[in-house]
C-alpha cells in the first residue's frame, strides 16, 4: 500500500515553498511596462453624484488616465449580474439589480466605486485620487435590514418599490400553528447574527492586460473561482467571446467564500488595460478591503419552538430579515436561501415554517461567507434548545439526546427538504461529552468560584450540506508515468495539491513527487467551478476518483494489446496490469510508454494514457458536536474561553493533519464571531465605524484555548469516496457553544440571553441590567 494514500497524516507539500517565500500571489506579480490603479471611492453611504472634475487628478505627477462610470457607458460596458438568486415566494415582488462597475448617478454605500485613476506608480495614483474633485448631494441612508423594511424608508434603488429584494417561504403555516396550540410550551428568541468581514491574509488584487497580437485579455486575479469573472466579464460587462478572456489565479491567501464573488476591480483593470495598451495593476489596501469586500451573515433570527410537556420538539417557526447590502453578488442568494432550509440541524423536528426577507441597505454588499447561512440557522436553533431546556427545566444534554434523529431513521428527511443519507448523532454527542470531560464540569466550577470567576458550559450541535454543483476533473499520464493532474476547483489555503496528490498516489500507485496539480489558468484548464461549501473533496474528489478510474480502464486496453488477450483478463492492483490467474504483469510506466508508440498501437486505442471525470451526486452533510468551557469576570465583562471540545463526522478522511488544520481554523473564525468580529456602520451617517483592524477585532493566539478533537467515521453514502465535509464545523457550532457556555455561566445573576459578539462591555452591561432588574422586581 501507498505510505502516503488516503487517511495517511501526510504534511502539505505546498508549505515550504510558502514558508520559505516562494509563494505567488497577485502581487508578486509584475508585467513588462505595468501601469498601477487606485479606485476613488465614496464617503458617503448614500449620495447623488452631481458632478465629477478629473482636471486636477488628471494632471497630477505620473497620472495615465482617470475613468468614471460616464467613461463606461461611453464605451459601451455592461454591469455584473448576480448568479445565485433563488425562486422567491410566488405572489411576492423581486428586484434583481446588477451592478455597476462604477457608479453613477448615485452612490449606495460607503466605499462604492466612483472613479479609477491610474498612474505610473502606486503612490502617484494614490495621491492623484486625492484630486478628485465629486460633488456629492448626500441623502439618508438605512444601513440594518430592519431599518430598511421600515415603512417610509429610504430607497436604496428607485425604480424598485421598497427595499425588498427577495422573500422566501418554506413550510406549511397551517400545520404548524396547529402544533403550536398543542405544545405544553413555547420558548421564544430574537437573535442577530453580526456582520464579519473575511479578512483573508491576501487581500484582494487583480492584474489586468491586453494582448494585441492575438485581440485577447489576461486577468490575474485573487479568485476563488477563476471561471466567474471569466464568465460574467466576457458576456456582461465587456461583451466579448469567453475564449477571449484568460483569468489566472495564482496561489491565493485565504478567501472563506469572499473571493468567490465577482468584483468592479477585476474589470476595471481588463478595461484600463485595453486602453492604455499597458498591464494595469490593482491591490486592494486593508482600508478600503474592510469598506468593499463582500461581507457575510448580518441576519436577524427571530422565532419560537414549540415543544410537549416531555420536552419533545414539536414544531418551530421563524422570520429572518437578511441584509443583502447595496449591491447583489455573485451568489447573493445563497445565505438567505440556505438559512430557511437548514434550521433542524441533527434534531427530529417535523414542523418548521420559515419567512426571509431579504433586504437591501446602504452598505457594502453581502454573500457567502465560511458556511453561508448555515451558521446563522444552527446558531439561532442552538442557543434556542440552551433556552428552552432552561425554561422548561430539562438538562440541555438529556433535552437534545431526547430529540435527536437516530441512526436507524437514516435516511432520513428534514423539513427542510434534505435528505441525509448517514450520521450517528447520538455517538457525536456521547463522544463529545467524554473529551470535554462533562461530568467533572461541578468540580472546574467551583475551582472558579474560589478565585472570585463564574464558570460555564455550552453545548452546540450541528448538521449541514457540503458539495454543490457538478465538478470535471482530467488526469493525464506522460510517457515516465509522471501524472498531471487538471482540477476544476481552487486551492486557497487547504492544502489541495497535497489531497488529491495523495488521492491520485494510492489510486494510481505512483509515488506523489511523481504527481502534479494544475489549477487556476483557464486555458490550461478546460472548467472547473472552484471552492466553495466544502465541495473540493467530495464533488472535485469524486470527480478525480472517475478520471483515474477512466486512466485504468484505458491501460487495461493496452495492456491487453500488450498480451494478446481480452481488456476483462486484465487486472490493475499495486501499479502493475496483470492477466488474471497468471503471473504475466506489466507495470504502469510500461503501459504509459506503449499509450505514447508512434506506430503499431491499434487506431482504436488512441494516443497517451488520460481520462475525464464528472461527478454530479447530492450533498454529504457533515455533522458534529461541540462544547465550550468558560470563565466570565463579573466585573469587567471579559470572557475568556477556557477549553473546546470537537468530535466530528467527516466521513472517510482524506488526510487527518489537514483536516484537524480546517477544524482549528474554522474554530477561530466561530470564537471571533461569538466574541468580537462585528463589521458596524453608523444608523443614522451610514458610515462605517469598524474600517480598520483597530476597530474590527480578531482572535489571536491567546485567545485560542486548548482543542479537544475526535473523528467518528460514518461513510457518506452520496458519494463513491464516503468523504463528507469537514472545514466549516467551528463557524457551525463554536459560536453558539460560547454563547451557551456564557449564559450558563451567567444565568445565576439573572442573564438569560447574551448577544452576538459577547464583547466585554455587552457582557458587563448584561450583568448589571439582571441586577437593576432583580432590585426593582
Amino acid at each position: 500500500m501507498i505510505s502516503t494514500g488516503i487517511g495517511k497524516p501526510v504534511r502539505r507539500i505546498e508549505d515550504p515553498r510558502f514558508l520559505t517565500g516562494q509563494g505567488r500571489f497577485v502581487d508578486d506579480i509584475t508585467l513588462p511596462g505595468m501601469a498601477y490603479a487606485q479606485v476613488v471611492r465614496s464617503p458617503h453611504a448614500h449620495a447623488r453624484i452631481l458632478g465629477i472634475d478629473k482636471t486636477s487628478a488628471a494632471a497630477a505627477a505620473g497620472v495615465l488616465t482617470v475613468l468614471t462610470g460616464e467613461d463606461a457607458m461611453r464605451d459601451g460596458l455592461g454591469e455584473l449580474p448576480c448568479r445565485i438568486f433563488p425562486h422567491a415566494t410566488v405572489g411576492q415582488a423581486v428586484h434583481r439589480p446588477t451592478q455597476p462597475i462604477l457608479a453613477t448617478g448615485k452612490v449606495r454605500h460607503v466605499g462604492d466605486r466612483v472613479a479609477l485613476v491610474v498612474a505610473e506608480t502606486r503612490e502617484q495614483a494614490k495621491d492623484a485620487a486625492e484630486f478628485l474633485e465629486v460633488d456629492y448631494d448626500p441623502l439618508p441612508a438605512c444601513v440594518s435590514p430592519g431599518e430598511a423594511l421600515a415603512p417610509g424608508a429610504p430607497l436604496v434603488w428607485d425604480d424598485a418599490q421598497s427595499n425588498v429584494c427577495f422573500q422566501l417561504e418554506n413550510g406549511d403555516a397551517v400545520a404548524v400553528g396547529r402544533a403550536f396550540t398543542a405544545a405544553a410550551h413555547v420558548t421564544k428568541l430574537s437573535l442577530h447574527y453580526p456582520r464579519a468581514s473575511a479578512n483573508p491574509i491576501e487581500p484582494r488584487g487583480n492584474i489586468g492586460n491586453f494582448d494585441w497580437f492575438d485581440g485577447r485579455y489576461t486577468l490575474y486575479s485573487a479568485t476563488q473561482a477563476p471561471y466567474r469573472p471569466r464568465d460574467l466579464i466576457s458576456s456582461a460587462v465587456l461583451h466579448i467571446p469567453e475564449t477571449d478572456l484568460r483569468v489566472v489565479a495564482p496561489d491565493i491567501g485565504g478567501a472563506f467564500g469572499m473571493k468567490g464573488a465577482v468584483y468592479p476591480e477585476e474589470a476595471l483593470v481588463l478595461w484600463a488595460a485595453r486602453k492604455l495598451g499597458r498591464p494595469v495593476k490593482w491591490i486592494g489596501e486593508r482600508g478600503e478591503s474592510l469598506m468593499s469586500d463582500m461581507h457575510g451573515r448580518d441576519m436577524v433570527v427571530s422565532g419560537e419552538l414549540a415543544t410537549d410537556a416531555h420536552g419533545r420538539m414539536l414544531a418551530m417557526r421563524v422570520a429572518v430579515q437578511s441584509n443583502l447590502g447595496a449591491y447583489l453578488t455573485y451568489s447573493a442568494g445563497a445565505p438567505p436561501h440556505a438559512v430557511g432550509t437548514n434550521l433542524t440541524s441533527v434534531y427530529d423536528l417535523p414542523l418548521v415554517h420559515s419567512v426571509v426577507h431579504a433586504a437591501f441597505t446602504h452598505t457594502a454588499p453581502l454573500g457567502p461567507y465560511r458556511g453561508a447561512g448555515r451558521p446563522e440557522a444552527i446558531g439561532f436553533l442552538e442557543c434556542l434548545i440552551d433556552k428552552a431546556s432552561r425554561e422548561i427545566g430539562i438538562d440541555p444534554v438529556t433535552f437534545r439526546r431526547r430529540n435527536l434523529v437516530p441512526s436507524s431513521a437514516m435516511p432520513y428527511r428534514t423539513a427542510g427538504g434534505h435528505l441525509y443519507d448517514s450520521g450517528d448523532f447520538a455517538l457525536m454527542l456521547d463522544e463529545t461529552l467524554k473529551l470535554a470531560h462533562w461530568s467533572g464540569f461541578p468540580g472546574r466550577r467551583t475551582e472558579s468560584e474560589r478565585r472570585g470567576m463564574l464558570r460555564g458550559i455550552g453545548l452546540a450541535m450541528h448538521c449541514e450540506f457540503s458539495g454543490l454543483q457538478s465538478e470535471r476533473m482530467e488526469i493525464r499520464v506522460d510517457q515516465n508515468a509522471s501524472v498531471l493532474v487538471f482540477v476544476g476547483t481552487q486551492s486557497s489555503g487547504q492544502g489541495h495539491e497535497t489531497m488529491y496528490s495523495q488521492m491520485v498516489s494510492e489510486w494510481l500507485a505512483v509515488p506523489m513527487e511523481q504527481v502534479r496539480i494544475l489549477q487556476g489558468d483557464t486555458d490550461r484548464v478546460l472548467f472547473g467551478r472552484g471552492t466553495f461549501a466544502e465541495r473540493s473533496t467530495i464533488i472535485g474528489g469524486s470527480a478525480l476518483r472517475a478520471a483515474a478510474d477512466e486512466v485504468i480502464r484505458k491501460g487495461k486496453r493496452v495492456a491487453a494489446w500488450m498480451f494478446e488477450v481480452h481488456a476483462a483478463d486484465i487486472e490493475f492492483d499495486a501499479g502493475a496490469f496483470r492477466v488474471a490467474g497468471t503471473d504475466r504483469s506489466v507495470n504502469f510506466r510500461a503501459v504509459a510508454q506503449q499509450a505514447y508508440a508512434g506506430m503499431g498501437l491499434p487506431a482504436e486505442l488512441g494516443v497517451g494514457l488520460d481520462g475525464v471525470g464528472t461527478f454530479a451526486g447530492p450533498s454529504s452533510y457533515p455533522n458534529g458536536c461541540m462544547i465550550a468551557e468558560v470563565e466570565v469576570d463579573a466585573e469587567t465583562g471579559t470572557v475568556t474561553v477556557e477549553s473546546l471540545a470537537a468530535f466530528d463526522d467527516a466521513g472517510v478522511v482524506i488526510n487527518p493533519l489537514m483536516l484537524d488544520g480546517q477544524l482549528h481554523g474554522s474554530i477561530a473564525q466561530g470564537l471571533g464571531q461569538a466574541l468580537m468580529e462585528d463589521v458596524r456602520y453608523d444608523s443614522e451617517s451610514g458610515q462605517l465605524l469598524s474600517g480598520s483592524f483597530a476597530d474590527y477585532a480578531m482572535p489571536r493566539a491567546d485567545d485560542m484555548p486548548p482543542i479537544h478533537s475526535g473523528v467518528g467515521l460514518v461513510r457518506a453514502l452520496t458519494n463513491p469516496l464516503g468523504v463528507k465535509g469537514g472545514s466549516e464545523a467551528g463557524n457551525m457550532a463554536a459560536p453558539p457553544a460560547i454563547v451557551n457556555a456564557i449564559v450558563d455561566a451567567l444565568a445565576p445573576l439573572g442573564v438569560l440571553e447574551v448577544p452576538m459578539p459577547a464583547t466585554p462591555e455587552r457582557v458587563w452591561r448584561a450583568i448589571h441590567t439582571a441586577a437593576t432588574e432583580r432590585r426593582t422586581a
